[in-house]
């Protein structure tokens, strides 16, 4: 409202222009229009009074001269309506005032008279629990120290709603309430009654022939509510995801040859009570096609169409499939642009026949206009340096634009680890043939202090304390502390890698560790201490090479007290070797009873039972774990060549990798052995999302310049590397145990004792081969990806073998050959070395749970060696905190 009053001439001319407006309604300038009109011209017989100056009442936060600066008029000018009208509005667009007057007072003096909106203290919400406040936080207006506007209320209330909606709670109520405090401030409450969550009563189709009605449930992600559905996020209505569903099902028809297919609405109704929806697709199938004449047209020079035909994965009578029809256009741009061609346009055009229901359908491939990159911006790297994800970039600003080169750019940032999500977008550039590419990535934690516990079939418990950071200063260098232990290993080693070495593309590291091994399945253990140097470097895009260095000290020690049974008149000098004492010594009877006071005269002995360290028997010095007694400097120098072409790092579907290394020890040191060995994988997607992969690793050792491969050095394979045996269960071996030799005739060699699962004691002695493959598919499982729950089918296959001649020398001894069946003839060799195929198939369960990795594998054998030992369950856990 104005109200104008006149007095005697233009100085005492009184404008007072009042307008009481609740700030809450000041959202914009057309708003302040409808509130403030325009004031009548009134000085229409003089002219308006000139203002001599400005005068600000009323603001307590903000300064005057803050609020002169959005004002349209100045001193000098004159207070004409139109200005005044203009002032009203600008003040109130700003958002930071409740109400606003403007007076001309005595002296042309214009008075600004403001009553300032309230700041908010604090934004306060009651009564979620489904959306947790940071969720909400982040997609609200008002936040603490902001400018309370009632506007920004009903956005914000009006937003949450939406979030609630979105999670299926279409009965949620937000109702705001505010607490006036001292200075003007104030608390925003906002009382949320989330409601119960609205499900899906029925999902409906209608015009479908072709295709039941839960066949195509099975397409669409809503899912019908069920009780036992408490795990699925996908039983509520989402209007969001209801658009995303009618291109599933028109993918779904179009890969079933059903090119016309339309979906002619998807309507969702809330039933009166507000608890479920009615869902209903209503359809229009078509004809089914198949496919007609197929061929390829080019304007490229260098490419033919029958060149580029032999790329494309569809044929002549094939049932038409919109899925393949992607494939064939990737597939050709994928072709030429190996060729050299970056930018290329490819149009298939489909020409229908009714009649026949076939489609005829021409690829047209011709260059596209040329994009160049204009700029590369990097977004959210909060601490990780520019620079360490600008060096994993394949294409650099004034580069021609290459998909192919933007996704390789997309792997190899996500490849580092740093990141929880990579997206590479492109923006429009400066010029039609110009973009610009946003790459934004989410950090993640890289530093860890950790102290872990667990549990496994192969080493009981686990501690572990470690302090790791794999982006150290945000410059991509990795720094590991670790100690670990557990019921066979105890570990402390320090490691450090610089990945980009003096700027250039060459990773240099360096390690020091000690560890002791209790090799329990071959009856030794290990104390080795070292150190390692290693380099790293690129061969070609996909390929990279190593060069490694390792000197170790290897102490092995064999503590194993075992009995053994020999007649009563050996004397302890044809037992235990020179010098080695016994730790007791039983004289036993004919039953095999102790005899009175132990006495080795009495008449009734027949046996002695001596018990001694294992190596201290004559009888078992030249046996393989005996024989790799001893302390041992190696000086180890290595190579290793690698190639990666897996279309994501961390979860492939498709693609390859391989890696193959070699090994010299001998330069300097006391031993002499050359080794190698390869790994690669190969993965490839099945129906729907079923993946496939194949998987094997191969390794061979052997010794040079007169030296046998040492026990330590060999290969043990089983338990995770060969799922369905103990840890060393597979693989040569040496049987024996508490052995008996005969007193009466020692030619008859051993007698045979089993352990209590059957099988005929002894040691594992390891390898000098291996080769195993797997063979593995992925289930998709009908749990959220976040609850981390995945399952696979796989078949573990391979041998592993191959021992020195000198290991097998005690096969030519028959002393100590062994007895089997009791029958007193020693028929069994004491080294059992065969490099048959073995085979286990099975079921792997694995859960990234809050207590940490949980892994179970459930294995049947199909095929085996007698002396192998197996296992059909093995599981482990751990956690961090």
């Amino acid at each position: 409202m104005s109200l104008i009053k006149s007095g005697d001439g233009a100085k005492g001319a009184l404008l007072l222009i009042s307008v009481a407006l609740c700030a809450a309604f000041s959202i914009g300038l057309a708003h302040a229009q409808q509130s403030a009109p325009i004031t009548p011209k009134l000085f229409s017989s003089e002219p308006a009074p000139v203002i001599q100056n400005i005068v600000v009442r009323g603001n307590q936060r903000i300064e005057p001269e803050t609020i002169g600066s959005y004002l349209p008029i100045q001193p000098g000018m004159r207070a004409e309506d139109e200005f005044l009208d203009l002032a009203l509005k600008t003040l109130f667009n700003t958002g930071l005032f409740a109400d606003i007057s403007l007076e001309m007072g005595a002296g042309d003096i214009l008075v600004i008279t403001v009553k300032e909106n309230p700041i908010v203290n604090r934004v306060i919400l009651e009564g979620n629990k489904r959306i947790k406040d940071d969720k909400l936080t982040e997609e609200i207006q008002l936040a603490p120290r902001s400018v309370y506007t009632r506007a920004r209320v009903q956005s914000d209330v009006q937003r949450m709603i939406e979030l609630y909606r979105a999670k299926g709670r279409f009965a949620a109520i937000v109702t705001p309430k505010v607490t006036p405090l001292e200075q003007n401030r104030i608390d925003v409450i906002y009382e949320i009654d989330e409601g119960p969550r609205t499900g899906v009563a029925k999902v409906n189709f209608i015009g479908n022939d072709i295709f039941t009605d839960n066949e195509l449930r099975g397409v669409v992600l809503t899912k019908e509510s069920r009780w036992w559905k408490f795990f699925s996020s996908s039983d509520n209505y989402d209007p969001d995801r209801l658009e995303y569903e009618r291109e599933l099902l028109r993918q779904h028809y179009g890969r079933n040859g059903y090119a016309d297919f339309a979906v002619v609405s998807a309507v969702a109704e809330l039933t009166p009570d507000r608890k479920d929806f009615f869902i209903t697709f209503t359809v229009d199938e078509g004809p089914k096609y198949t496919v007609g004449e197929v061929r390829v047209k080019t304007t490229l020079a260098k490419l033919d169409d029958e060149v580029l035909a032999r790329f494309v994965p569809v044929r002549e009578g094939q049932t038409f499939d919109g899925e393949r029809m992607e494939k064939a256009v990737e597939a050709i741009t994928f072709a030429t642009g190996a060729s050299g061609y970056a930018f290329v346009d490819v149009n298939p055009r489909l020409n229908r026949h009714p009649e026949s229901k076939t489609i005829d359908i021409t690829f047209e491939v011709n260059e596209g206009p040329r994009v160049y990159v204009e700029r590369v911006n990097i977004k959210g790297n909060t601490r990780t340096l520019d620079k360490i994800i600008r060096r994993e970039i394949r294409i650099a600003e004034g580069d021609a634009f290459n998909r192919i080169l933007v996704d390789r750019s997309r792997a190899r940032v996500r490849s580092l680890g740093f990141f929880g999500e990579v997206e590479i977008e492109e923006k429009p550039g400066s010029a039609p043939d110009r973009t610009e590419l946003d790459v934004s990535v989410e950090e993640q934690s890289t530093g860890s202090f950790s102290i872990g516990v667990g549990i496994s079939s192969t080493e009981n418990f686990i501690l572990d304390l470690s302090v790791e950071e794999r982006n150290l200063m945000g410059r991509g260098q990795f720094l590991r502390f670790r100690v670990q232990a557990s019921s066979r290993t105890r570990q402390v080693d320090v490691r450090f890698t610089q990945p980009y070495f003096l700027g250039r593309n060459l990773a240099a590291g360096a390690s020091l560790f000690n560890q002791r091994t209790n090799f329990r399945e071959s009856g030794f253990i290990r104390n080795r201490t070292g150190f390692g140097l290693n380099a790293g470097f690129q061969v070609s895009e996909y390929g990279r090479g190593g060069l490694n260095y390792l000197l170790t000290y290897d102490d092995v020690t064999i503590e194993n007290v075992i009995p053994q049974t020999f007649g009563s008149t050996l004397p302890l000098s044809s037992i235990l070797v020179p010098g080695a004492t016994a730790n007791e010594i039983f004289y036993l009877n004919a039953l095999g009873g102790i005899v009175t006071n132990n006495d080795p005269n009495d008449p009734n002995v027949v046996t002695q039972r001596v018990s001694a360290n294992l190596c201290d028997f004559v009888n078992q010095v030249l046996t393989p774990t005996c024989d790799s007694r001893g302390t041992f400097l190696t000086s180890l120098i290595g190579a290793s060549l690698s190639f990666d072409k897996r279309d994501d790092p961390i979860t492939p579907r498709r693609g390859w990798r391989a890696t193959a290394s070699v090994g010299l020890a001998g330069l300097g040191g006391d031993v002499n052995y050359y080794q190698t060995e390869f790994s690669g994988a190969i993965y490839h997607p099945l129906i729907g999302d079923f993946i496939a992969s194949l998987k094997g690793r191969a390794g061979y050792i052997s010794g040079y310049a007169g030296d046998d491969v040492r026990l330590s050095d060999r290969f043990f394979e089983g338990a995770s590397t060969f799922r369905g045996f103990e840890v060393a269960g597979v693989g040569p071996r040496f049987l024996q145990s508490n052995t008996f030799i005969d007193p009466s005739n020692p030619a008859l060699g051993r007698v045979a004792v089993n352990d209590s699962f059957g099988n005929i004691a002894g040691q594992a002695i390891g390898a000098k081969a291996y080769a195993i493959g797997t063979f593995e598919i992925l289930i998709p499982l009908p749990l959220p990806a976040e609850y981390g729950i995945r399952a696979s089918l796989f078949s573990d296959f391979g041998t592993v073998g191959l021992v020195d001649d000198n290991t097998k020398a005690l096969n030519n001894n028959s002393s100590f050959f062994l007895d089997t069946d009791g029958d007193g003839i020693a028929d069994l060799a004491p080294i059992q070395d065969d490099l048959s195929i073995r085979v286990t198939a099975g079921v792997s369960v694995s859960w990234d749970s809050p207590f940490g990795p949980v892994r179970f594998d459930f294995a049947e054998i199909l095929m085996k060696e007698d002396y192998d030992r197996t296992e059909g369950f093995r599981f482990s856990a751990g956690t961090n905190f």
